[in-house]
């Protein structure tokens, strides 16, 4: 894409790590946050059900959807991507400071939705046109690597932070969001002293219209039908990690009664991570087929003893595998789907990415999950409230598509095999 792949690699020096590894790392903490601590924050605080969960996910993935389609293409069509991280991170940390002073589960929904318009426009939009940008075939896979090991190092950072907080206190919620907020607003001031554009990235001269409606073009779908199946699949990845995600960290503290689960979990997220790191450069020896199916056999096994046990060392084998073959996946699938996005044309083709990434499995998921939790214990709260009690059902659940995917994958591998033949 673009320069020869000598070129772009050259252009991979420190400060373009630097700027990515403090950025992607910076924004998978707000994420997490957002994904795995915003459901605990409502569960706690207003005793939340599983539809009032699965609502707010499905929320911010509609929000996110359609920010990251608008604004990575107006990045595109002003030919920028500094000035959108930079900015929009300054101003999502500012939207996170807000949540110290929320009262309610309605407006946690509404401000969430405010709070994934400057993250969606300064992570999913921008940064991941840039690293798009600054990538090639050569080196594809060692960014992905390193770029889809944020999400469990951040859960490991969060997870280790939050264990100093009570999170039935008000005062502790309170204390995070400014630690968060104000961090991420650091970075995006950071930002403007470290990040550099690629040198050929260049103002689209189309009409405004026309490049965010670009990538969903039928001629264009037919041009790049790769890319597009791809996504598809990506998408039936994100549904299985939506099911169960949502309620995870509130099922290993209620539902199996781990107080310590981040000690049980921060392991399992070194390892993890560890594994990611090494699994991206796999892609770029053996490609997408042979790299994929280790992923989701990781994932079914994760998912076949986090439903089947409840003891700690078996629970942590199974959120290990789970957690590599999550990370993994992420890591081989952004790497495919930035190898077919067409030369000049990353920020506008970040929205259908982020359909299949986020909106779809953010819309289906959640609400799976709440489905099949609808029937779940309920437990009395020290106020005389309720709540519910989450169960391993949503592992059982997040296994079918993942196994739906896993016999395509074989198949189309079977089918490549005898053609060959």
């Amino acid at each position: 894409m673009g320069n020869s792949g000598a070129e772009k690699s050259h252009k991979l020096g420190g400060r373009f790590w630097t700027a990515m590894l403090i950025f992607g790392l910076m924004g998978q903490i707000a994420w997490v946050v957002e994904n795995m601590y915003f459901n605990v924050f409502i569960y706690k605080m207003f005793h939340a059900t599983a539809a009032d969960i699965s609502a707010m996910v499905m929320a911010s993935a509609v929000v996110a959807a359609l920010t990251t389609i608008i604004m990575g293409a107006v990045s595109d069509k002003v030919g920028r991507r500094k000035a959108f991280m930079s900015v929009g991170y300054i101003i999502w940390g500012i939207s996170i400071l807000v949540f110290a002073y929320i009262k309610s589960i309605l407006l946690t929904i509404v401000m969430d939705c405010v709070m994934t318009f400057f993250g969606s426009t300064a992570n999913d939009a921008a940064y991941n046109a840039w690293i798009t940008d600054k990538g090639d075939e050569t080196n594809r896979g060692k960014i992905e690597g390193v770029n889809s090991m944020m999400p469990l190092l951040s859960i490991l950072i969060v997870f280790g932070g939050f264990m100093s907080f009570n999170l039935d206190s008000s005062e502790a919620w309170k204390t995070i969001y400014y630690i968060i907020g104000i961090l991420t607003a650091v970075i995006g001031i950071l930002g403007l002293f470290i990040i550099e554009d690629a040198p050929g990235l260049k103002a689209d001269p189309k009409p405004l219209f026309s490049v965010i409606t670009y990538s969903f073009r039928p001629s264009v779908c037919k041009q790049n039908r790769k890319l597009y199946l791809y996504l598809l699949a990506f998408a039936v990845f994100g549904i299985s990690i939506q099911i169960f995600m949502p309620y995870l960290i509130i099922y290993y503290e209620k539902g199996l009664g781990m107080s310590d689960y981040v000690l049980i979990m921060a392991p399992a997220i070194l390892l993890a991570a560890a594994v990611t790191f090494f699994y991206g450069r796999l892609y770029d020896k053996k490609g997408f087929g042979f790299s994929l199916i280790p992923c989701l056999l990781m994932l079914v096994a994760g998912y076949t003893l986090l439903y089947l046990t409840r003891t700690t060392v078996p629970v942590f084998i199974g959120s290990l595998l789970m957690m590599s073959g999550y990370l993994c996946g992420m890591s081989v699938f952004g790497a495919v789907i930035r190898d077919h996005i067409p030369e000049g044309m990353a920020g506008q083709f970040q929205g259908v990415r982020i359909i299949g990434q986020v909106f779809v499995p953010g819309l289906i998921g959640p609400a799976i999950g709440a489905w099949v939790l609808r029937d779940a214990e309920l437990i009395l709260n020290n106020d005389g409230t309720t709540s519910f009690l989450p169960n391993a059902n949503i592992f059982a659940a997040a296994a079918v598509p993942v196994l739906l995917l896993l016999g395509v994958a074989l198949a189309v591998g079977l089918m490549k095999k005898n053609k060959k033949a």
